[in-house]
């Protein structure tokens, strides 16, 4: 390149219309188009109408918003004048997407910039989107840095629209004046993205995940409807930090909320890193020479070995299917602007190597018109996004499950409980038909069950954190291992008499519960998905009276802490809620603590003794006399 004395000077001399720039493109080339709301209007209009006197031109995009459908042409011409490769990694499902299939490059979005630097895919032409240069000659990329850099850095021809709306921001996001062969000085506003409605769906989703975010984690957050609605329910949370592909409206609201901090990431503190934004005017005015906000290619923001040194960090993201053991599948969608974009699986492995960190999927339970299940007995002929060996959190807005460390036959049992109920028998037969699961397995009303959430409460008993809530299909084999663990005496005041073995038959229909007339509440410590359980409390409707019969198992280590009480008063609770008329419970009669317990309640309790064993009995329509009266 030659060059001026001053780069002024050779700005002046680099100026052209966008039509002159087009110009000098010639046929057969590699022509790369900054990605996103950083795409260069103008000059990709300019192309379109220049793409009649081209031929065989290649354009390499990521994550266009098809302002100008480049495809469309692609299609027409049968790719004489153009053909499209489009770095993507996900399962093309809208019909504008698969019509285009074929133009997809599968990578991880940590390569690509390296697959241009090393010119294994060499760019002939970038066209980039720039702000005007600032004193020194240096103009800066805005809300579009990601693999945008790379290939202005590796290629032959770099044509730039100026534009001043675009916003100067700061950090890795620079290219001066002098590294530019043309430039396009046009002032237009930058593409804006809205993101669809959120749904009830999309709001229970945040709640499930709000959970799982402790105060001074690290977020990664992935562009959907379900993903803002999940920070939006962070709303309550200090000191978070941020390391993500893209900024959003929601994210710079956490940030203007105190929210995000960023003062506890271990990497980069004080900093919001990403490498794209994508939002309204309001976002690109708040990125606008904000110190506080570091652009980085995504060479360095999706490296797997750079997120995982970041504290806690939480990667959240939204898929499109996933089967019964784990595959998951991302969408390709304009409403959900590309979720399945190939830095899914750079996040999930980054983040599991981060300490305390998690991995989160996110998903809804079907399609729009609830025909259609998004937890599917396998992905036959769709592309996968994330192994199963990569998956650890799974959450729709029927619950969460941990997947990490189960078998195929738990993950079964795990994701269908949290699959929607209208598709919980297919789910259920087809994985016996796979032998995903023994054909002996059963789920009965259990696949009607809807996960009821507001039952859940945390729960702290010597510094120790003990999580009261309903169970899972998942919780079988923990809850067998906590029967087998009491000691003798808890075993007969449990079931009235010795017992020394606890088969499937006694765990399967505490397990596989349709909270409704059989509910079961299981008290859990250690982390989610691995922890142990320490009690079991449960309820079961005898239908000729509309009455529920109550039983606990509490571990002796954990006795005296109050969980029996918690648990009866959550068990009344929803029985009432369920529209059941009230309690009985059976129990030996030297079992004072259970009498006490049960008086502890706020109804008329009747107490009869059959000769071998004590019947505690309350209706909840008869409240007990005020203390006093």
């Amino acid at each position: 390149m030659t060059r001026s004395l001053y780069w002024a000077d050779g700005y002046v001399q680099k100026l052209h219309t966008a039509q002159e720039a087009i110009a000098m493109i010639r046929p057969g080339k590699r022509v790369f188009i900054g990605s996103a709301t950083g795409e260069p209007q103008e000059l990709v209009r300019a192309l379109s109408a220049a793409t009649m006197r081209l031929s065989g031109l290649e354009v390499v995009r990521l994550m266009s918003l098809e302002t100008t459908s480049l495809s469309e042409i692609a299609d027409k011409t049968l790719d004489h004048s153009l053909n499209i490769r489009t770095i993507y990694l996900g399962s093309a499902d809208t019909e504008a997407i698969a019509r285009y299939m074929r133009f997809i490059t599968p990578m991880n979005m940590s390569e690509i910039p390296g697959l241009f630097l090393t010119r294994k895919l060499p760019i002939h032409v970038a066209l980039i989107q720039v702000t005007p240069p600032d004193d020194f000659g240096w103009m800066s990329l805005g809300v579009s840095v990601d693999v945008t850099l790379a290939a202005a850095q590796s290629a032959d021809l770099v044509i730039a629209q100026v534009n001043p709306r675009m916003p100067r921001t700061m950090g890795q996001s620079f290219i001066h004046v002098n590294n530019v062969h043309v430039l396009v000085e046009h002032e237009e506003p930058l593409l804006t993205a809205e993101l669809r409605k959120r749904s009830g769906a999309a709001e229970w989703i945040g709640k499930h995940i709000a959970r799982f975010v402790e105060d001074g984690s690290t977020l990664q957050i992935g562009l959907d409807a379900a993903s803002q609605a999940t920070v939006k329910g962070l709303a309550d949370k200090n000191d978070l930090g941020f390391h993500s592909q893209y900024i959003t409206d929601d994210v710079m609201h956490l940030y203007a909320k105190g929210v995000i901090t960023n003062r506890k990431k271990g990497l980069n503190e004080g900093k919001l890193v990403a490498s794209c934004a994508i939002g309204s005017e309001n976002l690109y005015e708040f990125l606008h020479d904000n110190p506080g906000v570091d652009f980085r290619p995504s060479d360095y923001i999706n490296d797997p070995f750079i997120i995982g040194q970041h504290n806690r960090m939480v990667s959240m993201n939204v898929a499109h299917t996933i089967d019964l053991t784990g595959q998951v599948a991302a969408e390709a969608s304009k409403h959900t602007f590309f979720a399945g974009v190939s830095g899914i699986p750079d996040f999930v492995r980054g983040a599991k190597r981060s300490k305390g960190g998690k991995s989160i999927l996110m998903l809804y339970s079907a399609s729009k018109d609830g025909k259609r299940s998004r937890i599917v007995p396998s992905l036959d002929g769709t592309a996968v996004v994330v192994p199963r060996g990569d998956v650890h959190y799974v959450v729709t807005e029927y619950g969460a499950v941990n997947l990490f460390g189960k078998s195929l036959q738990e993950r079964v049992l795990a994701l269908i409980g949290i699959a929607h109920p209208d598709h919980r028998d297919w789910l259920f037969n087809a994985a016996k038909e796979a032998r995903l699961i023994g054909s002996e397995r059963h789920l009965g009303e259990a696949t009607k069950g809807i996960y009821p959430i507001h039952l859940e409460e945390t729960i702290v008993r010597d510094g120790e954190e003990i999580t009261i809530r309903p169970s899972k299909p998942v919780d079988e084999r923990r809850i067998q291992e906590h029967y087998y663990n009491l000691n003798k005496k808890d075993v007969q005041l449990r079931f009235f008499h010795d017992k020394n073995s606890f088969d499937r038959s006694d765990v399967e229909t505490r397990s596989q519960i349709d909270y409704i007339k059989d509910l079961t509440l299981v008290a859990i410590v250690g982390e989610f998905g691995f922890g142990k359980v320490i009690g079991v409390g449960e309820y079961l409707l005898l239908i000729e009276s509309n009455i529920a019969e109550v039983a606990f198992s509490i571990s002796t280590a954990y006795q005296g802490k109050g969980l029996g009480k918690l648990f009866l008063r959550k068990l009344a609770r929803a029985a009432r809620e369920n529209g059941i008329s009230g309690l009985v419970a059976y129990t030996a009669p030297q079992n004072k603590a259970m009498v006490a317990l049960f008086k502890t309640l706020p109804y008329k309790v009747k107490t009869t003794f059959d000769g071998e064993s004590l019947m505690l009995k309350c209706r909840f329509d008869e409240m007990a006399d005020p203390v006093g009266a």
